[in-house]
């Protein structure tokens, strides 16, 4: 009986050294009450294995910790409004209430139109307006922002003579849109942008590259192009190939 004791007590012995092993090289030792340091709760955009995680196959545990779509409805704070393709200003510029948020420079915008032709032509019909106020400070950033995103194809005066057109020995594989041709300029802010939102043709989508207003900033530059070329000053009025009113000839 006391030597069964013995043997009953040194195995114990060996067993709980056993369960304090240190991590080595690519063992990752054992631990006491585990679950007390490691959740195994699924976290959001975590895809870590974990042992005692064995009730899931690793292609649930890889569907459940990806990334979800937002509940249909939902609205990120600061988001703004549309209403028959105008933004709904209120909201915008958090007026709305004395609890109203404004919409950040890098805010969540929902954009209601599709990448398809179709959708396109939605998007020009419907979005007639800028929503974002010209500014010189505006206009400036998109000055900016025009020449390092759109400039090198469109060139600088938005003739589409950018410097992969001009310099690259006519390789480029088709030729950027000349912002400065009539259609162009009678064409409503959708179509601009739309473009920037999706892309189009050879011209890759540039909605991850620009905010919300940045975009709009973008366009009133491009605005500015035209009215130059068209002898006009501008003042975030229409464009047109005749005088428009609020634009005055340049002297």
């Amino acid at each position: 009986m006391r030597r069964t004791l013995v043997h009953v007590v040194a195995i114990a012995a060996i067993l709980s050294f056993m369960q304090c092993r240190p991590a080595e090289g690519n063992y990752p030792g054992t631990e006491y009450m585990p679950d007390m340091g490691h959740s195994i709760a699924y976290e959001a955009n975590v895809n870590s294995y974990y042992f005692y995680n064995t009730w899931e196959s690793a292609a649930e545990r890889a569907r459940m910790s990806a990334p979800r779509l937002p509940v249909e409805g939902t609205r990120a704070r600061g988001s703004v409004g549309w209403s028959n393709g105008r933004l709904k200003g209120e909201v915008f510029n958090g007026s709305l209430s004395n609890n109203a948020v404004a919409t950040p420079v890098n805010g969540s915008v929902p954009y209601y139109y599709g990448n398809t032709e179709e959708e396109r032509a939605r998007a020009s019909r419907e979005i007639v307006s800028n929503p974002i106020p010209w500014s010189q400070e505006g206009l400036q950033q998109g000055q900016v922002l025009y020449d390092i995103y759109c400039g090198i194809c469109h060139g600088a005066k938005g003739d589409g003579n950018g410097y992969i057109v001009r310099d690259d020995g006519g390789k480029y594989p088709a030729q950027p849109a000349n912002f400065l041709k009539s259609d162009f300029i009678a064409s409503t802010e959708g179509r601009y942008y739309h473009a920037i939102m999706y892309g189009r043709n050879v011209m890759g989508p540039h909605s991850d590259k620009l905010s919300f207003e940045e975009r709009w900033n973008v366009i009133h530059y491009i605005r500015s192009l035209q009215a130059t070329s068209l002898g006009q000053t501008y003042g975030g009025k229409p464009v047109a190939a005749q005088s428009v009113p609020g634009t005055t000839p340049l002297k």
